[in-house]
């Protein structure tokens, strides 16, 4: 009895040891698989992250700065004048656009748009002489516009625009002769303008002005003979002016001009 007691004893020692030493390696294959799903999901992480990383400076690279595309978003075009529309800063004869359009453009941009329907693009008219108003410059009798306008016109865009009125433009007078000033061409007494004024018209239109301060514009003097010099028909003793030019005004005029 007391060796089977013993015996019994000692197998259930050895069982329980068994026991043990299985609990011992359950726990260790536990553990392991634990360590080993650690690193794996830390080297997942860290594995996204470079990937995060690296594909942020390209994310970067590709997403074009503000502004980019465009050297300068300004509009063409003229800058236009305060308190004055496009069409009357810039003459836009030819443009095949409604007056209320290129306003419009000028009115929400700033700038007056180029004129369409020429390659150039330059304005019509006559090209301002420096220092002179564009009414001075060129006869625009007859134009109903306001010399102010014409004269803004001439400022802003450097050309003085065609005379309105006239199927021609042609400037009112008498064509002027080559290398004869107007006022020695014609008789201008009475014109209150200076004689430099009437010439420059003139020399920049190509023609001698009507005589302003007479309804009719009819050249003072008596009419002259055909045929006859001035200075044969009329005596002009005393008269500081050479024959020639006496002469000269009457074939211009077919008025010899009084004497002086």
């Amino acid at each position: 009895m007391p060796h089977r007691t013993a015996l019994r004893h000692t197998r259930k020692a050895a069982a329980a040891m068994l026991i043990a030493v299985a609990a011992l390696g359950l726990t260790a294959c536990q553990d392991g698989e634990t360590d080993s799903s650690s690193a794996s999901s830390a080297s997942s992480a860290s594995s996204a992250s470079a990937s995060a990383s690296a594909s942020t400076p390209q994310s970067a690279a590709s997403t074009p700065k503000a502004g980019q595309g465009s050297a300068s978003s300004t509009p063409s075009g003229t800058p236009k004048k305060d308190g004055m529309k496009c069409t009357d800063q810039i003459n836009y004869a030819g443009d095949p656009r409604p007056n209320a359009e290129i306003n419009s453009i000028g009115e929400n941009t700033g700038y007056c748009p180029p004129v369409k329907g020429s390659a150039s693009s330059t304005p019509s008219g006559t090209p301002k002489k420096d220092g002179m108003k564009c009414t001075d410059q060129i006869n625009y009798a007859g134009d109903p516009r306001p010399n102010a306008e014409i004269n803004s016109i001439g400022e802003n865009t450097g050309y003085c625009p065609p005379v309105k009125g006239s199927a021609s433009s042609t400037p009112s007078g008498t064509p002027k002769k080559d290398g004869m000033k107007c006022t020695d061409q014609i008789n201008y007494a009475g014109d209150p303008r200076p004689n430099a004024e009437i010439n420059s018209i003139g020399e920049n239109t190509g023609y001698c002005p009507p005589v302003k301060g007479s309804a009719s514009s009819t050249p003072s003097g008596t009419p002259k003979k055909d045929g006859m010099k001035c200075t044969d028909q009329i005596n002009y003793a005393g008269d500081p002016r050479p024959n020639a030019e006496i002469n000269s005004i009457g074939e211009n005029t077919g008025y010899c001009p009084p004497v002086s």
